[in-house]
């Protein structure tokens, strides 16, 4: 099993050197490896964190300047504990680091009454006593006139939503990680994982074998090559990020909340004008199939910009809009659409979290301290027994 070669590796902490075995080590430093490995330093664990890519990379799911977050969960109401233990958390980082992470500008969603989003939204809200608020047609034109609702339609705004700065969070995580004792390499694969006789895990890269009592695994897109009783319920698919420039005065930040329509062409969801790449929209729905995220070239599909620029269209009449900037991300979807967090079904000592389904970054604080839990406790206080990878079985 092999992630990618290179020639270079940056080290970090004069200990790397000299020491090769740790209490713990984490594979991936994206979106949730790092908060992981922040997690396990914190504990007071020797841990090593390795990454095939230079920090804070663009090839995986964790970048793209933002991401939502919010907390009426329409997915599944059993997230709502989750991402209260994620806000907190969240919080917790901003204060630690004087670091601004989160903004809170809200979120609006649009669709039908009894479609799978305003449905899903107000199920969660009733069941966790959440505050959100139902906008019919005529009230959701005159707060919001630059967009469009049909007559057949709802809006749900939950005002406590909004959206965080994801290549900065991911950095702070392994800033923090740093700060905290953990040794960091990048731009070192990962070729296999091996348990022994003893328990000992072993990990062999492309540099060199390190051992530990525990691992975690992280691995975003790759993970079914390092896990393979997950390859077959895990697809990795293309999805596009785009940004459009405008005039539009009322598509600022201080104006517009992040939108999400469920549409019967597909879900489209953006984000308002953060600076002169003006706003970031991208269809939930969709993606293209790929085998190798790290030799996809990561190009503009004409198929998808054009469905994106249709849904701009339909949804801000009489905003003139500009292509710009384009990026690429990846998700990694499970059957149900719901994530996998839990133990290996052989090697207690090893945990992992997989197929987050383009829904999961929010969420990375919360899974590191459970991945953690799983792996030093056996057990974690957090309620994932939904995540749990058995119930497809």
């Amino acid at each position: 099993m092999r992630f990618r070669t290179s020639s270079h590796v940056h080290q970090i902490g004069l200990l790397t050197m000299t020491r090769r075995h740790y209490d713990a080590i984490v594979l991936g430093l994206g979106g949730v490896g790092s908060a992981t490995v922040l997690n396990a330093a914190r504990r007071n664990l020797r841990v090593l964190g390795l990454e095939q890519y230079t920090p804070v990379h663009s090839r995986g799911s964790s970048h793209g300047h933002t991401r939502v977050i919010r907390q009426a969960y329409f997915e599944h109401p059993d997230y709502v504990p989750l991402l209260i233990d994620a806000y907190r958390q969240w919080a917790d980082l901003e204060k630690a680091t004087g670091t601004r992470l989160f903004e809170q500008v809200g979120i609006l969603q649009i669709g039908r009454p009894d479609g799978d989003v305003c449905q899903g939204v107000l199920k969660s809200a009733r069941q966790h006593d959440l505050q959100v608020d139902v906008l019919q047609p005529d009230d959701f034109r005159r707060q919001f006139p630059s967009l469009h609702i049909c007559d057949h339609e709802i809006a749900v705004l939950e005002r406590k939503a909004g959206f965080l700065y994801i290549e900065r969070a991911v950095q702070t995580h392994l800033d923090q990680a740093k700060r905290y004792g953990a040794v960091l390499q990048f731009e070192e694969s990962v070729r296999d994982w091996q348990i022994d006789k003893r328990g000992l895990v072993s990990v062999i890269t492309d540099r060199q074998t390190y051992t530990a009592d525990r691992l975690i695994i992280a691995a975003g897109s790759w993970i079914g090559r390092l896990l393979p009783h997950l390859a077959d319920h895990l697809q990795v698919l293309r999805k596009h990020l785009h940004w459009f420039a405008c005039s539009n005065r009322q598509l600022q930040q201080r104006t517009l909340p992040i939108f999400f329509f469920e549409t019967l062409g597909g879900e489209f969801y953006g984000f308002p004008c953060l600076d002169d790449r003006g706003l970031k929209v991208a269809e939930h729905t969709g993606g293209t199939p790929i085998e190798r995220p790290e030799d996809d070239a990561m190009r503009i599909e004409p198929t998808d910009l054009c469905r994106v620029e249709k849904f701009l269209a339909e949804r801000f009449p009489g905003t003139v809009f500009r292509r710009g900037d384009h990026s690429v991300c990846f998700y990694t979807i499970s059957p149900d659409r719901h994530f996998f967090v839990d133990q290996h079904p052989q090697y207690p000592q090893v945990s992992f979290a997989a197929g987050l389904s383009g829904h999961g970054y929010k969420f990375a604080p919360t899974l590191g301290r459970a991945l953690v839990d799983l792996v030093v406790d056996g057990r974690t206080d957090l309620p994932i027994d939904f995540l749990r990878f058995g119930r497809l079985t």
